[in-house]
């Protein structure tokens, strides 16, 4: 059962005693690192490093901290920003490729850019966009822009987001990408509380395996798939 706490019953009270199902592959996963807010597992298959599931935020939680984000489509920082993502994808598009941003947040601007750029955009977002009927289509793209990482049951959420891609078409995802344990250790981006699920390149060679996809590295924090 995804997501559930095991205590090995030979360990003691330690906390590398601990361990909990991944809740992408759904293989066992170990203690990993534990901070002041929160403990982290590491999945022994796919390698996805995930918080404890007793601590995930809730829905007002995440609300509320959503809401402090000030994204502006005429902000040209966020823009080039975002360029990690779009110029890559947008360089193996078609002319006219109807897209999909996932996750817009709350001052959709990729979904413009893509627009801009003369494709047909559809957005959707749980918190400020939530019109599921765009989720009932078809799309030659799709984009998670730092959004996989507040991902709760991240299995779920990427086999969504690979039925809504015609064959050919692609899953542009931008993340911050876990290193090792020692980075970990020091990393801002774990102290964000809607941060939950942590991917490396060995995650995301699992999941291209897994959905048989080709995929292509495209940066520091930029990785993309195409439905074969």
């Amino acid at each position: 059962m995804s997501g559930i706490l095991q205590r090995e019953s030979d360990s003691g009270n330690a906390d590398d005693s601990l361990r909990a199902h991944c809740n992408l592959c759904g293989a066992d996963a170990v203690f990993f690192h534990k901070d002041s807010a929160r403990r982290y597992f590491r999945c022994e298959c796919c390698q996805l490093v995930f918080v404890d599931p007793r601590t995930l935020p809730t829905r007002d939680e995440e609300q509320s901290h959503y809401d402090l984000h000030e994204n502006d489509p005429g902000d040209l920082r966020y823009r080039r920003f975002l360029n990690r993502l779009f110029e890559p994808l947008n360089a193996r598009l078609a002319a006219k490729s109807r897209g999909l941003d996932f996750g817009s947040g709350p001052g959709p601007t990729l979904s413009l850019m893509f627009a801009e750029a003369g494709h047909t955009m559809q957005i959707y977002d749980p918190f400020y966009a939530p019109d599921q009927t765009v989720l009932q289509s078809k799309y030659d793209f799709v984009t998670a822009s730092e959004v996989v990482e507040h991902f709760h049951q991240p299995g779920y959420e990427f086999a969504r987001l690979w039925s809504l891609l015609n064959t050919g078409g692609w899953l542009g995802i931008m993340t911050k990408r876990l290193r090792d344990a020692d980075s970990f250790r020091t990393w801002h981006y774990k102290l964000d509380p809607t941060h939950v699920s942590f991917f490396s390149l060995e995650t995301f060679r699992w999941l291209a395996e897994h959905l048989q996809a080709e995929w292509i590295v495209a940066g520091n924090d930029v990785v993309l798939f195409q439905r074969r």
